[in-house]
């Protein structure tokens, strides 16, 4: 598989965990319930306080940021 490819696969995973990880973080964070949770209310994992799908969002936009920066540096070449 050639390098190019690769980070277009990486680059399309991210973006649907930053869609998927988001809409968790919305209805944890805005909407004030957990939307994987069997109850609805106070059943998702907090870590030092914030929520777990908060972690997940910024790690996915992390490898969005550098898988978007290695197809950008590879286009220019």
């Amino acid at each position: 598989m050639r390098k190019e490819c690769a980070l277009k696969i990486i680059f399309i995973i991210s973006i649907a965990g930053l869609l998927f990880s988001g809409y968790l973080s919305y209805t944890e964070l805005i909407a004030g319930y957990c939307a994987v949770s069997d109850s609805g209310a106070g059943g998702c994992t907090n870590i030092a306080g914030i929520p777990v799908c908060v972690y997940g969002f910024v790690m996915y936009l992390v490898i969005f940021v550098i898988s978007l920066l290695g197809l950008r540096s590879k286009s220019k070449r």
